[in-house]
């Protein structure tokens, strides 16, 4: 009978499993067969058709997974806000990273919210035994100065995060740090094109490194987290342009629009009143 059954299907592979049962690369029935008529291997089913050996096969060990490149190293992180470093600030440590917080956001308007902004990092940052830089002073002087001329949305947001990853990578240099990354790569308000840009080209000027990584992953996570924590989260971005455009889809500071315009199809639109991070 088991000849009838073998011939039935000659071309069927046999899996084959070593005497300690680990499965091993399936052979063909012609060659099944032989190791059992040398006395090498047993039948143990023919639905499916396996053979055991009657030894053992020594099997290669594991190749140990290649380390995270911010393993073991000293990491600033640049913190817009405590929501987005909930996530951020987790990941990195759980890739071996040694994680600074650095609190630098003149963009943020105004006053009052850049404070409750930083009081709730502060209290969040206490609670995960994160430490943290915390840049004096307000500047928001000096931002708005900044984008002067350039307040459509894109063309100020490239001037604020240089402002502030150009403040981060001097502290960086400054203070013996490895690297350089922002929990503005969680979100996908932001332009992640011209962040690692600016990032790149700034880190390179103060002589570190500008980690990027697309963190998008963890938005929907972050939230999660913050409400957890029980963190206050924001309604805009930071600046007095991006509350406006929060609150009326009208703002002629939106992408796309001048003088209550839109400057052409396929612009994108700032984040409604619903932006948290």
């Amino acid at each position: 009978m088991q000849a009838i059954l073998m011939a039935a299907i000659p071309m069927a592979k046999v899996h084959v499993r070593d005497a300690e049962g680990r499965e091993l690369s399936p052979t063909t029935r012609e060659k099944a067969e032989r190791l059992v008529a040398d006395g090498q291997a047993e039948w143990v089913s023919q639905e499916p058709p396996t053979i055991r050996l009657h030894r053992s096969i020594p099997m290669p060990e594991p190749a140990a997974p290649e380390p995270h490149p911010l393993d073991g190293k000293r990491v600033l992180l640049h913190v817009c806000c405590a929501p987005c470093a909930t996530f951020t600030a987790q990941y990195l440590r759980e890739q071996g990273a040694d994680v600074t917080g650095f609190w630098y956001n003149p963009n943020i308007h105004p006053y009052s919210e850049h404070e409750r902004r930083r009081e709730t990092l502060r209290q969040y940052a206490e609670e995960i035994d994160l430490p943290v830089t915390w840049e004096p002073g307000y500047d928001m002087p000096d931002f708005l100065r900044a984008v002067c001329a350039q307040e459509q949305q894109g063309e100020r947001c490239r001037v604020c995060y240089h402002m502030r990853l150009e403040r981060a990578a001097r502290v960086a240099a400054e203070r013996g740090f490895d690297a350089l990354t922002t929990t503005l790569l969680i979100s996908p308000y932001q332009n992640l094109d011209a962040i690692e840009a600016i990032g790149r080209e700034l880190a390179e000027a103060y002589g570190i490194e500008f980690y990027f990584e697309n963190l998008r992953r963890g938005f929907r996570e972050h939230h999660h987290m913050a409400r957890e924590h029980d963190l206050y989260q924001q309604h805009y971005c930071g600046c007095i342009y991006s509350e406006w455009e929060a609150l009326d889809r009208e703002a002629t500071t939106r992408r796309g629009r001048r003088n209550g315009r839109r400057n052409g199809p396929g612009d994108g639109d700032a984040p409604a009143s619903g932006y948290t991070g």
